[in-house]
């Protein structure tokens, strides 16, 4: 996350962390306990890395929250404007103990919420300083908080949809035979870059019999004629993620891969249809899943058809069969049904789309057919 990332968080960590607060009231938790990692940088803008010294923001449900720091970080928390006490220890010092001081040493009628990125031995640090506490995952609390984006975080998340959008543009001009995966995933990794992106997550370019290996990534094996190829991309612009699919072919398509793509493209849009308030998670599975198993295709269809995004690339809610959460205004997530025939091509179509008043709204406007790319003698 940038800076500029950084500071815009800041001025709205009050009114998420008093999100939090109301949510931990309805779960009957006292605390949540949150180290680096998305939670962190959602809650109170501040964003740093794990390292063996911890650090740990206390969300206390009577108000009194505070995070806790290495000393030798301290001045760097308080200039992030973070909006809670920043208290530093010293090298000597015992951060459990310090923790559990502030907490009265934890009570067994109520439970503390700990976060999902909190390393191991964190834990166990705290609980030996707790021993009476009774202990949750924070997720229960955290992802009432971010599942539900507003109107700016959805803002930030349609800017990252139009900067993967121009890279996609650019990739036909870097599909070409005699180019290795590698080199085209390189290619990619610079536009995307220059599209305004932070960093990148993940580059995907699965040529050939690849396109079936929905987590291929990239190898040296060289790009040819007649070639189905599987893009799908993503990395944070301004800490707010991207992660978009499209299908490429070069120059002639391979037997069947058309009547595939059109049972594809007809699975996504249906799935994008059957968006908005009030429907589950899991029925927009079935409306993608529903029409590629009636054309043949069901056991092709080997991952769940979509995930959220926000800060973190993968999140809640997970569009997959099983989870009845009902949707609501502000969810953001992925539909990307995939169709996988080992040995010959794969393909999957992916956007990222909003949960409006009414409806839904597409983050993502790249060319949704397939894309044939010519090859020039």
């Amino acid at each position: 996350m940038s800076a500029t990332t950084t500071h815009t968080a800041s001025t709205t960590s009050t009114s998420r962390v008093d999100r939090a607060v109301t949510a931990m009231e309805d779960a009957g938790v006292r605390a949540l306990l949150i180290g680096p990692g998305a939670d962190l940088r959602h809650l109170i803008g501040y964003d740093t890395h794990p390292l063996e010294r911890m650090t740990l923001l206390v969300v206390a449900a009577d108000g009194n929250h505070l995070l806790v720091v290495p000393e030798l970080e301290r001045a760097r928390a308080e200039a992030a404007g973070v909006g809670v006490p920043v208290h530093g220890y010293g090298e000597t010092e015992d951060p459990f103990a310090l923790v559990a001081g502030h907490l009265d040493g934890g009570r067994a009628d109520e439970a503390i919420g700990v976060g999902d990125q909190l390393w191991a031995r964190f834990v166990l640090g705290l609980q030996d300083a707790m021993p009476g506490a009774t202990w949750t995952p924070a997720s229960a609390v955290t992802r009432q908080v971010r599942m539900a984006k507003t109107p700016d975080e959805v803002a930030g998340l349609r800017a990252a949809g139009r900067a993967i959008d121009a890279v996609h543009a650019r990739v036909p001009e870097l599909l070409r035979p005699g180019r290795t995966e590698d080199e085209v995933g390189r290619d990619i990794a610079e536009a995307m870059l220059a599209a305004g992106h932070d960093a990148i997550d993940f580059v995907i370019v699965a040529s050939g019999p690849n396109g079936a290996s929905p987590h291929h990534e990239t190898s040296d094996r060289v790009i040819r004629a007649g070639d189905a190829v599987v893009v799908d991309i993503g990395g944070p612009v301004d800490g707010w993620f991207s992660d978009c699919t499209r299908c490429y072919v070069v120059g002639e398509e391979p037997e069947g891969y058309a009547e595939a793509y059109a049972v594809l493209r007809a699975a996504q849009q249906a799935a994008v249809d059957h968006v908005r308030p009030g429907v589950t998670a899991e029925s927009v599975d079935r409306a993608a899943r529903q029409i590629i198993t009636d054309a043949g295709y069901g056991e092709a269809f080997i991952h769940r058809t979509g995930h959220g995004i926000g800060l973190e690339v993968h999140e809640e809610p997970y569009i997959v069969e099983g989870n009845d959460l009902v949707l609501a205004e502000g969810m953001t997530f992925s539909i990307e049904p995939g169709i996988y025939l080992e040995g010959r091509f794969g393909m999957r179509l992916e956007d990222i789309v909003a949960v409006t008043a009414d409806g839904v709204e597409r983050l993502n406007v790249a060319d949704h057919d397939r894309i044939l790319v010519p090859v020039t003698p």
